[in-house]
């Protein structure tokens, strides 16, 4: 039986969604290609149809992976001032929903950890989707008027929220980890925030519960 394109691509595109999340929640090292080809729902031979091999599966789904999290970055562009932009990252970011679902939050955080051991397609694959992803988020949080200032503000933030999270997901104890995610957004908030009105930095974020991809 021949299929249509569309439900070549469909398939595909199937693979690379069940990968992203291995990924995120096993990291990649440890998850092989049958475990994402039976959360894709298909058989291990099928795989081959449209992946050479491992490394080019962990590419496409770095790249989808980062590419999902754009109407997230277009929310955040939206807000009207650089404080309240901020405000939305950090508040999403550091949420304890973001910290406690592993599998549909941010890729850096648990790809990032494999990246440097990554090598051929894959640790390309990463690298040029990972500076996309930091060229939107420049675009999007607009920290400052200063191109270069900017990059160095938006790096600096999203080194801390990572940093943060990897922290909080560290340890067992529920009470703790809240403290840390508690704790950070505060102080980056205090950092972040203190540019702009402070009623921009005080009202209420918009909710979270929309900002579980990749950031």
């Amino acid at each position: 039986m021949r299929y249509p394109p569309s439900h070549k691509h469909a398939t595909r595109r199937r693979i690379l969604e069940a990968a992203g999340q291995a990924f995120r929640e096993r990291g990649v090292a440890e998850t092989g290609v049958d475990e994402v080809m039976r959360r894709a729902g298909l058989t291990h031979g099928g795989f081959y149809a449209h992946f050479r091999d491992k490394s080019e599966l962990v590419a496409e789904a770095c790249t989808t992976a980062f590419e999902a999290a754009v109407p997230n970055l277009d929310r955040i562009a939206a807000q009207p001032t650089r404080a309240a932009r901020a405000r939305l990252l950090i508040d999403s970011y550091l949420s304890p929903r973001h910290r406690d679902n592993h599998g549909s939050g941010c890729v850096i955080v648990t790809v990032g950890a494999d990246a440097a051991r990554l090598r051929g397609p894959a640790r390309a694959g990463y690298s040029q989707a990972f500076a996309r992803h930091l060229d939107r988020l420049c675009a999007a949080l607009r920290l400052s008027s200063d191109p270069a200032k900017n990059r160095e503000r938006v790096t600096h933030l999203m080194s801390s929220l990572v940093g943060a999270l990897l922290f909080a997901r560290a340890t067992d104890d529920v009470a703790s980890s809240d403290a840390i995610l508690r704790s950070m957004r505060r102080m980056l908030r205090e950092e972040f925030c203190r540019e702009s009105p402070a009623a921009s930095c005080v009202r209420p974020a918009p909710t979270a519960h929309d900002f579980m991809r990749a950031f």
